[in-house]
């Protein structure tokens, strides 16, 4: 079966697809293409300026980039907010959302998510603890950002091991890097949806004078458990979330750069749904799982008492405070253009708790540095050397839920990336090399002391005004983090007893990705096929299971994962474009070894944008298909399409800028399950929600 993903974009918003109706979704989108290319007459194409993604050191556009590369920024960023990071990307190419409930969710990238994703505050480590588990919140604010950029393939491996499937780069405004032209701007915003009866605000203010700049913001969302269709209960019990973010920033601004400082605070609360401690006594027996007393004599008497939904309220609270520093002077000195640094120490404690009662909980302290020199031209190459250091105190305690060990991991990376340009063809090579060392304070576990090298080549041919062909190879490694190496202990988030394994060795990926693109005129598009062979990649097997129940151990087995995301978009008329998009990805380990658990549904969609003054609108439909390439002990998901629509009002009003909107989400009300989430069936897709906005710059 030939399965693919097709994605179209417009000026506006992506739009999504849906399963039974995608033949037509795809006719309805063709048909109005074509006969507008044939009979339409020409029309001038306004040109957007170049957008530099600010995560590829080489300060390239995304349309010279040979690996694929997504940015939401300005008004797309503001219509496509949602409250959680995973929730805001899931539209984009190759990009899912591992979702938990309505407080929580992950990127997933390729069919990828932590730890082979890694998320970044304008290049920094984030250092949460989402990385162990879907039910912890990634800790940037969505509300707060200015920009996101999404790397996939070969291009993030300067981020190191950790970036082996992608990386996110949330860009704030926390630390400003150029002086108000008037002595002061900002911005304010607000929010609401009607499923989770969802309310939010933010808001943003920057001051200065000479060479000081001062910026302070802040956001809060609070959100109930949201609404669902057609399930057991109206609403899904224990999604609610409420969210507080605060920081104050200081930089001196010179004409050649700037150096800066920012404290920033954040707190969450919120529920997780399906988290249940009937399983609490249930340890392993060798390879076999034991629930229930050891005195009854009987392996799989399960003595627990099933709570009635809602008789116990599961809870997270979390609390991050963060210190960053950034700077960037250009012409530091004699053949080198550039000196940028980026540094943060964060002190992260997350609580779980059953009845507002602390059960367990998750710290992890440490700091992080990145140091970029770009250097002047030689001959026609250009390029970047840096390099990257982190150590981080991470621990859980205090309940059932302790799993992990305290451990001290210490990383530090060397990287190069260079480029060449000359006629119609652009080459990139990059390397980097890292060293890590874990430590478990318990003793009775190694240390793991270990390397890796990551390399990297790509090539991009403007083979005819306004296409390119890319291809991009890569060889990157990525070793053992803590959790794979000494976790023993019982799960809740994800319903496992999960046993470490110390003799795990570092994963090697080689991959190829292959695209084409065109950029200019009416019609744009951009098509990638990736493939990635993994030798060695670490996955949690199942050994045996009770119930809901599983006891699994990290093992290394080699794995390939290979998809196809596209996305396309063409313009009837100055008023009116049509898009289409799709992505695609299989996940299996090789030589028989089954497929791999949470792989993404196929999904693919059409869009509509119109624009008329002021005002502009979109209707958009995407249907996700079924997934039934499953793991072991995994259950289908069935397809479901989603319909939504909008309408946007752009203004000005005594020289501030404001914009109003109001959209609608699964206007068809269906009941639907994310196959990428570990509690698909206890916190299906929000049902129908209308959401409202207003945002004012000044």
């Amino acid at each position: 079966m030939l399965c693919y993903n097709i994605t179209l974009y417009s000026p506006g918003i992506f739009m999504r697809p849906t399963s039974r109706h995608s033949s037509l979704a795809l006719f309805i989108a063709f048909v109005p293409s074509v006969y507008a290319q044939a009979v339409a007459p020409e029309t001038e194409v306004q040109s957007l300026p170049p957008i530099v993604v600010a995560a590829n050191p080489l300060d390239l556009d995304s349309d010279s980039l040979t690996t694929p590369a997504s940015v939401l920024q300005g008004e797309r960023l503001v219509l496509e907010r949602r409250g959680t990071l995973g929730e805001l990307l899931e539209g984009l190419p190759g990009v899912n959302a591992d979702t938990f409930g309505g407080g929580a969710s992950r990127p997933v990238i390729r069919g990828q998510t932590a730890p082979r994703v890694k998320v970044l505050s304008d290049g920094s480590e984030v250092m949460d603890a989402s990385g162990v588990s879907p039910d912890h919140v990634v800790a940037v604010d969505t509300l707060l950002a200015r920009r996101v950029e999404v790397l996939r393939g070969p291009s993030a491996l300067l981020y190191g091991g950790g970036a082996i499937g992608g990386v996110v780069n949330v860009l704030d405004n926390r630390i400003p890097t150029q002086v108000p032209e008037d002595g002061f701007s900002g911005s304010a915003e607000l929010q609401g949806a009607t499923a989770a009866k969802e309310r939010a605000a933010a808001v943003g203010l920057t001051v200065g004078e000479g060479n000081i700049a001062l910026h302070v913001e802040g956001a809060r969302r609070r959100a109930d458990d949201y609404r669902v269709a057609d399930w057991d209960e109206s609403r899904v019990p224990n999604s609610n979330a409420d969210s507080t973010t605060g920081s104050v920033g200081l930089s001196f601004i010179g004409s050649r750069g700037y150096v800066g400082a920012a404290y920033s605070y954040r707190e969450d609360d919120y529920g997780l749904p399906g988290h249940s401690h009937e399983y609490e006594d249930c340890h392993p027996h060798g390879s076999t799982l034991h629930c229930g007393g050891h005195d009854d004599g009987e392996d799989g008497e399960h003595d627990h008492d099933h709570h009635e939904d809602g008789e116990h309220a599961a809870t997270a609270h979390l609390r991050s405070e963060r210190l960053d520093i950034r700077g960037e002077l250009r012409d530091p000195f004699a053949g080198f253009s550039k000196l940028r640094f980026r540094g943060g120490y964060t002190d992260y404690r997350h609580d779980e708790r059953e009845d507002g009662v602390v059960g367990t909980t998750f710290t992890n302290r440490g700091y992080d540095g990145r140091l970029e020199l770009s250097h002047q031209p030689v001959g026609a190459w250009e390029g970047v050397m840096g390099v990257q250091a982190a150590r981080y105190d991470f621990a859980s305690f205090g309940g059932s839920e302790d799993f992990i060990p305290k451990t001290h991991t210490q990383s530090t990376g060397l990287f190069l990336l260079e480029s060449y340009e000359g006629n119609d063809w652009r080459f990139e090579l990059g390397a980097r090399h890292e060293w890590q060392t874990v430590t478990p304070e318990s003793g009775s576990q190694p240390d793991y002391d270990g390397n890796a090298t990551s390399l990297s080549a790509g090539a991009s041919w403007n083979f005819t005004p306004g296409y390119a062909a890319t291809l991009s190879v890569s060889r990157s490694q990525r070793m053992p983090n803590a959790q794979e190496l000494y976790a023993n202990g019982v799960h809740f988030a994800t319903l496992t007893y999960e046993k470490g394994n110390a003799s795990l060795d570092k994963e090697t990926a080689h991959t190829l990705d292959l695209g084409l693109r065109k950029v200019d005129g009416d019609l744009r598009f951009a098509v990638n096929f990736f493939l990635s062979r993994i030798d060695g990649y670490i996955y949690g097997n199942t050994l045996d299971q009770h119930e809901d129940f599983r006891l699994i151990e990290y093992m290394q087995g080699d794995a390939s994962f290979a998809g196809l995301e596209a996305e396309a978009s063409y313009r009837l008329s100055p008023n009116v474009s049509v898009s289409i998009f799709g992505d695609y990805v299989r996940g299996k380990l090789r030589d028989g070894g089954g497929n791999l658990p949470r792989i993404p549904s196929a999904r693919i969609g059409t869009r509509t944008d119109l624009s008329w003054g002021q005002w502009g609108g979109f209707l958009e439909y995407t249907q996700v298909l079924r997934q039934d390439r499953i793991a072991s002990y995994e259950e289908s998901t069935p397809g479901y399409g989603l319909l939504g629509a909008g309408v946007s009002y752009k203004g000005k009003m005594a020289g501030t800028d404001y914009l109003l909107y109001l959209q609608g989400s699964n206007l068809l009300n269906k009941l639907a399950y994310n196959h990428t989430s570990f509690i698909a069936r206890e916190a299906p897709i929000q049902g129908r929600s209308i959401m409202a906005g207003a945002r004012v710059e000044f």
